[in-house]
């Protein structure tokens, strides 16, 4: 094969909406083979990578979009694997999923308060940003009366950015982190996702956007109102919140 071909399957290979990162030489080589079934030469991929720029226009992206030069802000992991609060909005969780269907990819951010199990604040996009933890954040304060609570999430780069740190400091939020690479530290989030995943989000073959955005409506107001936990005493998250009141 011509070395503008194989030019032309690397470049699909970088645009590929499936991989988030820029695969180097030795992995391009064997995506061309499992892909198209072609055997090439590793220093002949890296020539051509090298000589048409693919790495250096990648790298240069990738770099600007998850701001990896601007500085950041890592918390200490204040909530240490205590899932259990005596008061709403004492202690809440954050993360995003991601919801692949259909070619398209939305993500999804949530807050639970530890107190109840209770997702209080969800937000859906096309876009893993800044932008979609902080509405995340707005909304739990716009339906919280909220004083002081701990909001532990990863490492990610939202949660350690500087605008994300001055978010919660303006509320008078205290940020908590998991350890780097230690999905344990946020487990209860885990767990309501992968609860959504097995009960809803597999179980049908979403068409469109706004199928998957009226199901994670349906579900969370399902999971808050009728979802019963043992954890809760057999109530559901709200059951429990009004009993305890």
């Amino acid at each position: 094969m011509d070395d503008q071909s194989i030019v032309t399957k690397i470049i699909k290979c970088q645009q590929d909406p499936d991989i988030n990162w820029s695969y180097g030489y030795p992995r391009v080589q064997t995506w061309l083979k499992k892909t198209y079934g072609l055997k090439v030469n590793h220093k002949r991929i890296y020539r051509l990578m090298k000589a048409n720029g693919i790495q250096a226009k990648i790298r240069e992206k990738k770099w600007k979009h998850f701001g990896r030069k601007e500085k950041c802000v890592v918390s200490e992991n204040d909530l240490n694997r205590e899932f259990s609060a005596t008061r709403p909005n004492e202690k809440w969780v954050t993360d995003i999923t991601y919801l692949p269907f259909n070619g398209i990819k939305l993500y999804l951010s949530t807050i639970l308060d530890l107190y109840n199990n209770e997702i209080i604040s969800y937000k859906i996009s096309e876009r893993n940003d800044l932008k979609l933890v902080a509405d995340t954040v707005k909304g739990a304060i716009k339906k919280r009366d909220v004083k002081g609570p701990l909001l532990h999430s990863d490492q990610g780069f939202q949660y350690t950015s500087i605008k994300y740190n001055k978010l919660l400091k303006r509320y008078n939020i205290k940020q908590s982190m998991s350890r780097k690479g230690n999905c344990l530290d946020n487990a209860c989030m885990e767990s309501f996702f992968s609860h959504f995943k097995a009960e809803c989000f597999y179980r049908y073959p979403f068409e469109s956007s706004n199928e998957v955005k009226e199901a994670v409506k349906n579900y969370i107001k399902f999971y808050n109102n009728k979802r019963f936990q043992k954890k809760l005493n057999n109530l559901s998250p709200t059951e429990y919140r009004a009993k305890a009141a």
